[in-house]
């Protein structure tokens, strides 16, 4: 569904009504987010970092599972833009007390609010809640399914120290399998014409990567000379239901970036992180501060790059 159009060259193209998913705005959209993010990242350099663009606006943050850099980023986001905020705490709202979903939802929307900004343990929430309020929905992780805005600003991060993503090699390593960054970031990566390989052992691949337009290896060691970027994931537990690993100890020796493994690595190599890390795990404590490192740097794009899509879809253009 689109309801306004954007552009500034006499083009009309679809603004998307939501985002849920990178696949909503295509390698043109991808692009427009980016160049947004240009200026708003100079917003964030200002004594006073504030534009009225977003003045009269609401943004629900409706959170279900935990966050720190998400969350944050997306009220820093909204703040920045003059729009009014509003934080759902799970542990105290009705959830508590038995309330589902969608009366949640319909309850957000009959305030009003003009954007609900969505994390859930379940995939497909968000599309869920798109189909019960009148508010934009931002799909700010699903389950294992999908992570736009977190895609979104990997590519701005890439972009920012390499130009372009187009002809990059890029390893994403870990335990792709429970990420929804790795889904989204394969997507986005790929739209903008880098070559992604997974890196991880079977146990934690997804059981069918056809359709995943990627390679695969299990040899860390021989990816890492020949790509730009090594994107490490975390281990996440919490979403395993079985044994995957002999021990974090053997997959440490196997796929954990440590220094010996980043010396490996090109001159102008990045390594990026989407947080929070496991030091010691999937990546050594003194390779997350070297100076090819651009983990914290992605948590500063995140600002200007959600601002992006909090303007793209409540302030570029009118709704019709």
């Amino acid at each position: 569904m689109t309801a306004g159009y954007s552009g500034t060259s006499g083009e009309r193209r679809p603004v998307p009504r939501h985002l849920l998913s990178v696949a909503d705005l295509g390698q043109e959209g991808i692009q427009e987010v980016m160049a947004l993010a240009d200026s708003f990242a100079e917003v964030s350099e200002r004594s006073i970092p504030r534009v009225p663009a977003l003045r009269g606006k609401t943004v629900m943050s409706l959170f279900y599972e935990d966050s720190t850099r998400t969350r944050l980023s997306f009220e820093a986001a909204a703040k920045r833009l003059s729009a009014d905020t509003l934080t759902f705490t799970v542990s105290a709202s009705s959830v508590s007390k038995g309330e589902c979903l969608r009366d949640t939802a319909e309850t957000i929307s009959a305030m009003g609010v003009d954007a609900v900004v969505i994390r859930h343990a379940s995939a497909g929430a968000p599309w869920q809640v798109a189909s019960w309020v009148d508010a934009c929905v931002i799909n700010a992780g699903d389950g294992w399914h999908e992570h736009p805005t977190q895609a979104l600003l990997d590519c701005y991060t890439i972009r920012s120290r390499m130009g372009s993503l187009h002809g990059l090699r890029i390893a994403i390593v870990g335990d792709v399998k429970h990420s929804r960054v790795a889904r989204s970031d394969v997507l986005a990566f790929t739209m903008l014409g880098a070559e992604v390989t997974l890196v991880a052992p079977p146990t934690l691949l997804p059981p069918n990567l056809s359709g995943w337009p990627v390679r695969v290896s299990s040899d860390l060691d021989a990816v890492l000379g020949n790509c730009g970027v090594v994107y490490m994931l975390r281990m996440q537990a919490e979403r395993q239901t079985e044994a995957l690993l002999p021990s974090l100890r053997e997959y440490t020796a196997r796929f954990g970036l440590t220094r010996a493994r980043a010396d490996l690595l090109a001159d102008d190599a990045l390594v990026m992180h989407p947080g929070p890390m496991n030091r010691g795990v999937e990546i050594a404590a003194d390779v997350a501060e070297l100076p090819c490192s651009v983990i914290t740097r992605q948590v500063a794009n995140g600002v200007a790059v959600r601002m992006a899509v909090l303007f793209l879809l409540l302030g570029a253009s009118p709704r019709g």
